[in-house]
């Protein structure tokens, strides 16, 4: 019994040791398909074999110029020198020429860690198959979400979501280490709370939230939720690249 406590305990802490980066890039406008072909060829083995996870990369169903990509490491510490081998090694140095003339913007990358133990990403699945609707919410909150943000998603959010057929992926909220690799900036200092979900498609999504509204007590959930918020959430529809892990 107590080998079963001490194993769950340090499945918990890493859990929660682990760090995700959610990086929005805006691409030069009309050429976001050729940077998701070349970021599928030439990014995802690439760096994985320094320790990262790929979690997915994705197009914004509204924003035909933004590309969206997760990547998630054990833990903060670990973070920095899986980055320096990264961009310090080959792959990047012969890349790079090619993949900076895409980029319009890359400095939008919120800095997170699951809510709790068991509130990350799964594990990974196939990079092939069926692919669906990934939809991240990013929420700005009034409070940090550890002052009872966290606790009342879970309690009175999530079940209602799921009920609904929003299943929750993982809701990740800042990690408040420093950026040990600042030549890659990130934002920090933000009261955010992220959670992500899948539907089959677009249709599914918009069906699940008829179904979520029809809930006598979502209208008091929702009020709740919103008043937390100190500006309009930024909702993003996500559509998985052929290489996706997560879609």
């Amino acid at each position: 019994m107590k080998g079963l406590v001490i194993a769950m305990s340090l499945l918990a802490t890493a859990a929660q040791a682990q760090v995700l980066e959610i990086r929005q890039y805006k691409i030069i406008p009309g050429q976001r398909d050729a940077f998701a072909a070349f970021f599928d060829r030439e990014f995802v083995e690439t760096q994985e074999v320094h320790g990262m996870r790929l979690v997915g990369q994705f197009r914004d169903l509204d924003d035909p110029n933004r590309f969206t990509w997760l990547r998630q490491f054990e833990s903060a510490e670990a973070r920095a020198p899986a980055l320096a081998a990264f961009y310090g090694g080959p792959v990047w140095k012969t890349k790079r020429g090619e993949a900076n003339p895409y980029l319009e913007d890359n400095d939008n990358v919120l800095y997170l860690r699951p809510a709790g133990p068991g509130r990350g990403f799964g594990p990974p699945g196939p990079r092939s198959g069926r692919t669906g609707l990934v939809t991240a919410h990013v929420l700005y909150l009034w409070k940090a979400p550890d002052e009872g943000f966290a606790a009342f998603f879970d309690a009175e959010v999530r079940p209602r979501l799921e009920a609904a057929g929003l299943p929750v992926l993982g809701q990740f909220t800042p990690e408040p280490s420093p950026n040990g690799f600042p030549a890659l900036p990130v934002r920090q200092g933000e009261k955010v709370f992220v959670w992500f979900t899948r539907t089959d498609d677009a249709q599914a999504y918009d069906a699940a939230q008829r179904k979520l509204s029809a809930d006598p007590a979502w209208a008091a959930v929702k009020a709740r939720l919103e008043d937390a918020q100190e500006r309009a959430a930024q909702v993003l529809r996500l559509a998985p690249t052929s290489r996706s892990a997560l879609r």
